[in-house]
């Protein structure tokens, strides 16, 4: 076991997530990690089930005083999110997660840390290897691709299940419930251009923006952190109405559920322009370092001379394309009237890229109404399809309605203060979680979510509180021993 992971409690979760950080498991490519859960209860005598999608699901029978409890099925997502600072050389699909102990945070080397959702993960994988715990019927479920479409709980059978309450493990809060999420959809923009000829006397730059925290696009939408698309789109909206700039390349975020961290574009120039691009260029730095200086310390946009591009985005394209992202919604479209301080609806313009001679932008509504997600989603496509684009939504899925008479609620609430002496929070949601499709497949299973906590999900900056892990763990134990 990695020497991070010494002497921490409690040291079974510990060891089977040492374990999952070096079995690759990016969304879509979960082969690897299905085997491993697989492998896992076959090697113990536990029923083992595997759908055609690769979701698992591992029975294990009741402790001998708990033949007659209700059954419960602990449920987390294999897939993580994979994200890395530029400047990391990483290939997820081979190479093991490298964690760090950064005091009484776990994180990892320039990478994301995957606890969203591998310490759920292995948390289960302790239940099942523990003989002496006292608890009913077990199920775990193992979905895939929770993060880039809930698609593995989607997939779901309807007559898979047999338990009675569904444990989620895909919290981030040690010391509250979750009982209700948003729903979401991705709406997809492509925009053909026409290449063009570079003029051999313009110089060619790249323009970036670096040091962003990115952040979970539900979660975090709120928090008001940068999104380095719409940070680059400022320059270049300028640049082309006033500077005579010209866009070859752009890009930039990578996740549909990641705030975008970094973006640049390849421009070209006259070079009796050079000089005031530049001073603006310096301008945008000024005034938007400003305008984020309490939320994004580490922020940095500038220009550096680049190779010279093979051609460029027809002119017509490119004044489309930057007053469409300037007019794009991204952020909190609307807080709810109901609950305060809580998330009604978001967007999030995740991610720009270039294939070919086509310009694909990525992006995701959410929102606790079903209505108001699609008017989110009918905003994008209003704005994109204004420049002829051509837009599409995928099927998206369904949130999660709040239960506030759930029984295993009642318990996990009267667990967690007889254990810890104080009332934990009982909330919803803006990020989605799995429990809305299962819910809908499931109509009657009583349903909570909860972890340790979590800070910096879906960017590098992904660590893991160590001291929150144990009080998962005792807290799991006490609930699982009060149903009976």
């Amino acid at each position: 076991m990695n020497k991070v992971f010494d002497n921490l409690q409690p040291a079974a979760v510990w060891r089977f997530f040492d374990e999952i950080l070096n079995i690759p498991r990016p969304s879509k490519h979960e082969e690897k990690i299905s085997a491993y859960l697989q492998q896992f209860g076959r090697d113990r005598n536990l029923e083992t089930l595997a759908d055609e999608v690769g979701n698992v699901l591992i029975r294990k029978p009741a402790h001998p005083d708990y033949k007659n409890a209700p059954g419960v099925c602990l449920q987390a997502h294999m897939d993580m999110v994979c994200e890395k600072n530029s400047d990391k050389q990483f290939d997820f699909m081979t190479d093991a997660i490298q964690p760090l102990l950064d005091g009484e945070w776990i994180t990892a080397d320039g990478t994301t840390l995957g606890a969203d959702d591998g310490i759920g993960v292995a948390t289960i994988l302790a239940i099942l290897d523990d003989k002496s715990i006292e608890h009913g019927p077990l199920e775990a479920l193992f979905t895939v691709d929770e993060e880039t479409g809930l698609t593995g709980a989607n997939a779901l059978h309807t007559d898979w299940l047999q338990s009675e309450i569904l444990l989620n493990f895909d919290d981030e809060d040690e010391g509250e419930f979750c009982i209700g999420c948003a729903g979401g959809v991705d709406t997809t923009v492509d925009i053909e251009f026409q290449p063009t000829p570079v003029d051999p006397n313009a110089k060619a730059f790249k323009v970036y923006v670096r040091g962003l925290k990115g952040g979970h696009s539900g979660d975090d939408i709120n928090k008001g952190l940068g999104c380095a698309n719409k940070m680059l789109n400022r320059i270049l909206w300028n640049g082309t109405h006033h500077h005579n700039m010209r866009l070859a390349h752009i890009d930039g975020g990578n996740l549909r559920n990641a705030i975008a961290r970094e973006a640049y574009a390849i421009v070209t120039l006259d070079e009796k322009q050079v000089e005031d691009f530049k001073q603006m260029v310096a301008e945008y730095d000024k005034h938007i370092r400003f305008e984020f200086r309490s939320t994004e310390p580490d922020l940095a946009i500038g220009i550096e001379p680049a190779d010279m591009p093979a051609t460029l985005i027809d002119s017509q394209t490119q004044h489309n394309l930057v007053n469409a992202l300037y007019a794009c919604a991204h952020g909190v479209l609307a807080m709810s009237r109901e609950i305060p301080n809580f998330v009604e609806t978001s967007t999030n313009l995740a991610s720009i890229k270039m294939q070919g001679n086509n310009i694909h932008i990525a992006t995701s509504q959410r929102s606790s109404v079903e209505s108001a997600k699609r008017a989110a989603a009918e905003k994008i496509e209003a704005t994109f399809r204004m420049i002829g684009a051509k837009v599409s939504h995928s099927d998206g899925y369904p949130g999660w309605t709040p239960n506030p008479e759930s029984r295993v609620l009642r318990v996990a609430v009267d667990v967690y203060k007889r254990l810890f002496h104080h009332d934990p929070v009982v909330r919803a949601i803006h990020a989605g979680l799995e429990c809305g499709l299962i819910g809908e497949k499931y109509p009657s299973m009583d349903m909570i979510s909860y972890g340790p906590t979590l800070r910096g999900v879906h960017s590098p900056d992904e660590r893991l509180e160590i001291k929150t892990v144990q009080m998962f763990w005792d807290d799991t134990m006490a609930i699982l021993k009060s149903l009976r």
